[in-house]
């Protein structure tokens, strides 16, 4: 089962979260990923299949130079923002109401039924059609099909507590850009979330203490014993990342296959 499946949409009607992110593309999971590392309470409704996963094979990926199955890609991103405490829904939010002040509220439908998920602050990351903030003074631009957000240098929107990222605010179509701009618009509302935070960095032993200073916040150091157990932990995992190619069938653009999923056709 891929880490796609992994949905958890009893966390629906929950309580109120810190961040809600719509979309789980490359944008969403990345900025999920900081968000959750820096102690935030942190959801993600995804709606339907990111377009990474349509791809053959992404290349020009940091870290990966022969490049890497998408489907795959797009699971480990999920298994990490998983994995620094980010909660994942399987639903369409329908609309977004609210304000920084009052706090947000998304109606988000599922396979049974349409509930509430509220939180304090949103990163929006879907696809670029938000007719969902219709009751929303955010700036939209029109193109055609698509819509895109405004947004300032940083990813927020022009509602206070509200964020875009990714190809939704007209950044290049790019796995790379997307997982950068992700990260850097999870930053700017960790900052605005007044959340205590200096940068995501993993230090040895003594990097700041044997200078006198205190460990900024969202930084660790670690000793030499646990920095090897980190490499060894993440060399294992990589291994069993890679031990056998993914199982899920490739896909591509509806309107190019005969199959009802979307899949290519095999060679078998």
């Amino acid at each position: 089962m891929s880490t796609s499946d992994s949905a958890d949409n009893s966390l629906i009607d929950g309580g109120t979260h810190d961040v809600l992110v719509i979309g789980g593309g490359v944008s969403g999971l990345m900025a999920a990923t900081f968000t959750a590392r820096a102690g935030l309470d942190t959801i993600v409704v995804n709606d339907g299949e990111s377009i990474l996963r349509r791809n053959a094979h992404v290349e020009n990926l940091p870290g990966f130079p022969a490049g890497v199955n998408p489907r795959l890609f797009a699971d480990m991103l999920q298994a990490q923002a998983t994995g620094n405490g980010a909660d994942h829904v399987s639903g369409t939010v329908t609309e977004l109401t609210g304000s920084l002040k009052e706090g947000f509220t998304a109606m988000v439908e599922t396979e049974h039924a349409t509930s509430k998920l509220n939180a304090d602050r949103v990163i929006i990351s879907s696809w670029s059609d938000v007719s969902y903030l219709s009751s929303l003074p955010v700036d939209i631009r029109d193109a055609g099909s698509k819509q895109y957000i405004e947004t300032d240098a940083l990813g927020r929107s022009t509602v206070d507590g509200i964020y875009a990222a990714g190809r939704l605010t007209e950044k290049y179509h790019q796995a790379v850009i997307a997982a950068g701009d992700g990260a850097e618009t999870a930053i700017t509302l960790i900052h605005d979330s007044e959340t205590p935070f200096y940068n995501d960095w993993v230090t040895p032993e003594g990097y700041f203490t044997d200078r006198g200073r205190d460990i900024p916040p969202g930084c660790e150091e670690i000793s030499a014993t646990e920095q090897r157990a980190r490499e060894q932990a993440s060399m294992a995992a990589m291994q069993e990342y890679f031990k056998e190619p993914h199982s899920d069938r490739q896909r591509t653009h509806p309107s190019l296959s005969d199959d009802p999923l979307g899949r290519v056709p095999t060679d078998e």
